[in-house]
């Protein structure tokens, strides 16, 4: 057996220059030859950069000989593949007898790739060749062809070295080509690999190839080898196939699965290829070259193309569908637009009329109620009477209906549960709708709360049921039904005007005649009806529809002929704890001395209400718009309780009157009263918080109890606070005499030019006990004093003409023994023309209270004998 090579000697003692450098460039080793072309030794070489052992040329380090070794090197690390200068001229130093030069050499160098078990570059060889002496025979050859000579030897090496000139040159072409056609091939967008032998082994593969499989080892190992994944996707089938028939193979928008990432998951591509097989000249195949690429992103923009166009053919077919119900929809649209503005018309008509025509009733009312107590004892007027004022509730349920309709009665809801208000209702349901009628109840467990006006809820269950009996001739079963609903986005798409959401729902069945389609169409419109003439208003449904809208509810009907009829109202879910109703006030009606404002424009009604609580022995004061009452409330004169109507003419309105009254006098007590809000003190169909509303018409028993229980809170409030106000007293024990007339200790006289605040104070005075003469100028306050004897002139400063001061200065002079009460809000009016007539005058500071003017008063009373000086209470 042959012994092995030495290795390291044949290294050592080839004549060719070898040397060895690791991944940073630095020597590893080098042998004799090299050494010694270098003029080097290894001790001094090993462990540093090669640039830096030999640098080129110092003054230039950046060379371009040097960047061509560099570049070189560089393509080694990073191709992993073989690397050849074919020329490179580069500064070394060099041994001579005369010592160690350095001179300009010319080399051709191969750069030799070492891999490590991980296929990366452990090492570089580089052998080189000093091809300087060629190049200078290249030179001579120029030089020669430049000095022509007749020398034959030098022919002869001239064309020697032109030959060696040709094949240099060519081996630098074939050098860029190679390197030209290395980048065209990495670079190339579509991938390319080239597959050595039947076991397909890689020998080149370019970057989209790499990009496509995953950056993995793939250089010197067979295709099974390298992508085990692709194993039983007849890749590799087709590849044996080539190779073996040396035909080639086209494929389009093939599918394969690869692992892209170590250890992860399989991954979907279709790629197009072509599998062209290396044919040698002898007709033996090499290997095989591959090229195709990734249609992954095109398949997939296709298929996404393709559900688009199944999408918009189904979406092309809904739209048609669509367009063949539009007209139908248009219809129904425009139906419900027409009863919508209908609706509207008719509720402004009906909010107008209902206010006018409870004014009417009012004035009606008031007076039926005072006549019944002046009439008291006869049994005949008393039946009349009672007559009258049934037509008047009669009326006041007809404009309240028209309200409801219109969605314009003032709602005051709150959380109930309706199972148990239906229950609260069985007995009340039950003789309204006489024994022949079946009633049941079915309550579902779990039920839900909701906010709704309690009392016309009941209504709305009340007129129901009355319907359902005349619907079932006095004989049926009736079924009132509670339970929990969820109307779903659908239901509201098909209904437009329903919120979806959470509803409790009541359902009022019958087993009467039932409603033909045309008649429920009409069901809820006002005024229409089916009764006989005579046996209703038409307005029964049209109530109900109108409380439910308002309430943000949803009614339908469902009805057939000959099996009876079903209400469903759906009402909003309240997460509120249901609240128990307060008991409504019962026993002795109370009036009380207490002082009441009343605002009212209607002058009939005006002159009723006055009456009626001054029968009750409350002490009135009255204005016929916000503007003149708030002239009142600023004027001092002492207001326990605001009654103003919701609507009245002037700039003032009503809830601003209310809001400035209240800030002038915070313990005051409002309450409103209307036959009609609009949208003053009722939002979204509901009071406002904390508001107090007397619908028109009313009983004198109805507002003697309002106003009673509204100033018993406010006396409590006071009590907390330590004060006291009125006692209430029974109504008929009030403090007038018959003919109204009291007469006192004073005389007084009265200056103020404001109407209103002249009557109220002139009341005022006289419900003090005191006699009054009111005048509006100090003109006709000098006729009266000069004509009727006067105790007190209580006169405001500011007149038509004369002032009120230079007035009281001027009486003061005539009359000594007058006592003076000045009505300012500003002291210094007074002040600046005071004077020694002035110094007994009391000054009553704006705004006062009933307080304050009787300490005023008794305080002129008291001022002849009192120091003379101007004082205030």
């Amino acid at each position: 057996m042959q012994a092995p090579f030495d290795f390291q000697k044949l290294f050592e003692l080839s004549p060719n220059p070898y040397m060895l450098l690791d991944r940073e460039l630095r020597y590893v080793t080098a042998n004799a030859a090299y050494l010694r072309v270098t003029a080097s030794r290894l001790e001094d070489l090993v462990g540093r950069n090669v640039f830096e052992a030999f640098p080129n040329d110092p003054d230039d380090p950046a060379n371009a000989s040097l960047r061509m070794l560099r570049d070189s090197f560089f393509r080694v690390l990073n191709e992993r593949a073989l690397d050849t200068l074919a020329l490179i001229p580069y500064r070394v130093p060099r041994w001579t007898d005369s010592g160690i030069v350095v001179e300009d050499r010319y080399w051709s160098a191969t750069h030799t790739p070492l891999l490590d078990a991980a296929g990366e570059v452990a090492f570089i060889l580089q052998h080189t060749m000093d091809v300087t002496e060629l190049q200078q025979l290249k030179q001579a050859m120029l030089d020669a062809r430049s000095a022509p000579s007749s020398d034959p030897g030098t022919q002869l090496e001239a064309g020697v070295f032109l030959r060696a000139k040709a094949v240099q040159e060519a081996n630098l072409t074939l050098d860029g080509e190679r390197r030209h056609l290395r980048r065209l091939f990495e670079v190339a967008p579509g991938f390319m690999c080239y597959l050595k032998g039947p076991s397909h082994v890689f020998e080149l593969v370019n970057h989209s190839y790499l990009q496509l499989v995953g950056h993995r080892e793939l250089l010197n190992k067979p295709v099974r080898e390298a992508l085990p994944e692709v194993a039983g996707q007849g890749f590799f089938e087709l590849l044996d196939g080539v190779f073996t028939s040396a035909e080639p193979f086209v494929g389009h928008g093939m599918r394969v699965m690869l692992q892209r990432v170590p250890g992860g998951p399989l991954e979907e591509a279709f790629v197009d290829l072509v599998y062209q097989p290396i044919v040698e000249a002898d007709g033996r195949v090499s290997g095989i070259f591959v090229q195709g690429h990734d249609m992954t992103a095109q398949k997939r923009a296709e298929d996404e193309l393709a559900r688009h166009r199944d999408h918009l053919e189904e979406l092309v077919r809904e739209r048609t569908r669509e367009l063949e119900q539009s007209e139908a929809e248009r219809r129904q649209t425009e139906a419900a637009l027409r009863q919508a503005q209908k609706m509207e018309a008719v509720g402004k008509l009906t909010g107008g009329v209902a206010h006018d025509f409870n004014n009417l009733l009012q004035v009606v009312s008031g007076n039926l109620q005072l006549l019944q107590r002046d009439l008291a004892g006869d049994a005949k007027a008393q039946r009349r009477l009672e007559t009258a004022l049934g037509a008047v509730e009669r009326g006041a349920r007809l404009a309240s209906q028209l309200l409801a309709f219109a969605r314009r009665q003032p709602l005051a809801p709150s959380s109930i549960n309706v199972g148990r208000l239906v229950r609260d209702m069985d007995d009340l349901l039950r003789r309204a709708l006489g024994e022949d009628v079946e009633v049941e109840t079915v309550i579902a467990g779990g039920l839900w709360n909701t906010s709704v006006d309690r009392n016309q809820l009941e209504n709305v269950i009340l007129n129901l049921a009355i319907n359902a009996r005349d619907a079932m001739d006095g004989r049926g079963r009736l079924t009132i039904e509670a339970g929990n609903a969820m109307l779903d986005d659908h239901y509201a798409l098909l209904h437009p005007e329903v919120t979806a959401g959470q509803y409790v729902l009541l359902a009022i069945s019958d087993t009467g005649t039932g409603m033909t389609p045309e008649v429920m169409e009409r069901a809820f419109e006002p005024f229409f009806t089916t009764k006989p003439e005579g046996r209703g208003t038409g307005l029964g449904l049209s109530m109900v529809y109108g409380f439910v809208k308002q309430s943000g509810g949803h009614v339908k009907i469902y009805s057939e002929l000959g099996h009876g009829t079903s209400l469903k109202i759906y009402l909003p879910r309240s997460f509120q704890v249901a609240v128990q109703p307060a008991e409504a006030p019962s026993g002795q009606v109370e009036g009380g001395t207490e002082t009441i404002l009343v605002v009212e424009d209607d002058p009939a009604v005006r002159g009723t209400v006055v009456e009626v609580l001054t029968e009750l022995g409350y002490r009135v004061l009255k204005a016929s718009d916000g503007q003149s009452a708030l002239a009142v409330i600023q004027s001092g004169l002492p207001v326990d309780l605001l009654f103003t109507d919701v609507v009245m003419p002037g700039p003032v309105r009503s809830p601003e009157l209310a809001r400035q009254a209240k800030a002038l006098l915070p313990e005051l007590e409002v309450l409103f009263t209307s036959g009609y809000t609009e949208n003053a003190i009722v939002h979204g169909g509901r009071l406002d918080p904390g508001v107090s509303l007397l619908s028109k018409p009313y009983r004198r028993e109805d507002l003697a109890r309002k106003i009673r229980a509204m100033l018993r809170q406010r006396e409590q409030r006071l009590a907390a606070k330590g004060l006291k106000g009125p006692a209430p007293v029974p109504a008929a024990e009030g403090p007038r005499a018959a003919d109204g007339a009291l007469k006192g200790p004073l005389r007084i006289l009265l200056v103020e030019d404001d109407a209103d605040i002249r009557e109220s104070a002139c009341e005022l005075l006289t419900d003090m006990g005191h006699g009054v003469q009111a005048v509006e100028s100090a003109e006709a306050a000098r006729t009266v004093l000069g004509r009727d004897p006067i105790d007190v002139l209580f006169t405001d400063v500011t007149l038509p003409g004369m002032s009120g001061v230079a007035l009281a200065r001027e009486a003061v002079r005539q009359y000594p023994s007058l006592r003076i009460v000045i009505a300012s809000g500003d002291s210094r009016a007074v002040n600046s023309e005071s004077g020694p007539e002035l110094e007994r005058a009391v000054l009553l500071p704006k705004p006062y209270d009933l307080d304050q003017m009787e300490r005023a008063l008794e305080q002129a009373a008291a001022a002849l004998t009192a120091a003379p000086r101007t004082r205030s209470p």
